[in-house]
């Protein structure tokens, strides 16, 4: 291992500290420390300011925003859903009772592939739940044509898509619900934390019941809700991230362009394309490592790692692999084939806001065998 700094596939953006002191000395002094307090207010009026969205409701993390998500739209029996995707997607179904039915991706997105979701309907089919893989979005005009004509509830799982635009429009405006995760390795981060965008006031209000226990007043109970609250404390980071998002997401592009760049004719290194029309936010930097790259996929990975990079096989192993999981019929590889091919073959790089040329430099030096300075 050479003896420069580790480097982490992503890693949090973090404001000045003396930024963060006045929003703690608030808090501190009114003594509010969560269940809708002021900055929970604030952030939920902002965020959906600056993302393009009605109704947003905050979430004490992503996983739980899911779970709350199913319950809000009364989903039962089987949800189709992708098999590459990380745990939490699969898991909040299995928290609800639900049975996901894996279905396979597409080649170039690694999102859910509409052609082959109407073959996995059945009559126990309530939902859809796909995912905008690294922030890529899916095929949400098709995937609604679909789920029109059968009558099921879409739910995104937008933990990658924070400002994801297509065509001018948030894809968070898409389906029933979206999910978004603000986990502290996310593009926009409240340390812990989630949101859900909702179609409609009325479902707003559902899903805010389910996240305060179900409590409409102080002795009312509408619904079987769980504590799924942001606290005031990650409120009030949220709100000073937000004040660096556009800049850190102009960053992470830079960065990803000049991965492109350097990428472009390496031998066996396959990059994503981004779709004509899509505004990316630079969630994750994804490559395909193919047969004739000198290196398996892992033993890149096994390289990087011994020069102090520590890459991710965002997503290997599938979900549709796990113990809980694979024993479903749908789950057999030879109803996933693409899905089994990108998790064997997938790499992602390292990508921050604040990553330093060098550290740019550090990465190529062993992809693509780039001298160092």
């Amino acid at each position: 291992m050479t003896g420069d700094n580790p480097i982490y596939v992503t890693r949090p953006f973090l404001p000045p500290l003396e930024e963060f002191v006045p929003y703690m000395q608030e808090i501190w002094a009114n003594k509010w420390l969560t269940n809708n307090g002021p900055f929970h207010q604030q952030l939920e009026s902002q965020l959906s300011a600056f993302l393009g969205v009605e109704h947003l409701s905050l979430m004490s993390n992503a996983t739980i925003g899911l779970i709350i998500a199913l319950q809000a739209l009364r989903v039962s029996g089987e949800v189709i859903t992708t098999p590459y995707s990380f745990v939490a997607t699969a898991h909040s179904l299995l928290w609800n009772n639900l049975e996901p039915v894996f279905v396979d991706i597409e080649p170039d997105t690694f999102n859910l592939d509409p052609e082959r979701i109407e073959a996995a309907i059945t009559p126990r089919t309530s939902a859809i739940m796909p995912v905008h893989c690294y922030g890529t979005p899916c095929n949400t005009k098709r995937i609604q044509q679909i789920a029109d004509v059968h009558g099921l509830k879409v739910i995104y799982d937008a933990a990658h898509a924070f400002d994801v635009r297509f065509e001018g429009q948030s894809v968070l405006n898409t389906g029933d619900l979206s999910v978004m995760s603000f986990h502290a390795t996310k593009v926009f981060n409240t340390f812990e934390g989630g949101a859900i965008v909702c179609s409609d006031a009325k479902l707003k209000q559902r899903v805010d019941y389910l996240r305060n226990f179900g409590f409409a007043d102080e002795v009312t109970v509408m619904a079987p809700g769980i504590n799924g609250k942001m606290t005031e404390i990650q409120s009030a980071f949220g709100l000073l991230q937000l004040k660096y998002a556009k800049a850190a997401i102009r960053s992470r592009l830079e960065i990803a362009e000049t991965y492109r760049e350097r990428l472009r004719g390496v031998k066996g290194v396959r990059v994503l394309t981004i779709p004509i029309g899509v505004e990316h936010n630079g969630a994750y930097f994804p490559i395909l490592i193919e047969p004739d790259y000198p290196l398996t996929r892992d033993g890149l990975y096994n390289k990087l790692r011994e020069n102090g990079i520590y890459s991710r096989r965002y997503f290997y192993p599938l979900i549709s692999s796990m113990p809980m999981y694979r024993n479903l019929t749908s789950s057999l590889p030879a109803n996933l084939p693409v899905a089994n091919l990108i998790a064997e073959r997938i790499l992602c790089l390292p990508i921050y806001s604040d990553m330093e040329p060098r550290e740019v430099d550090r990465v190529m030096a062993v992809v693509a065998g780039e001298r160092r300075a």
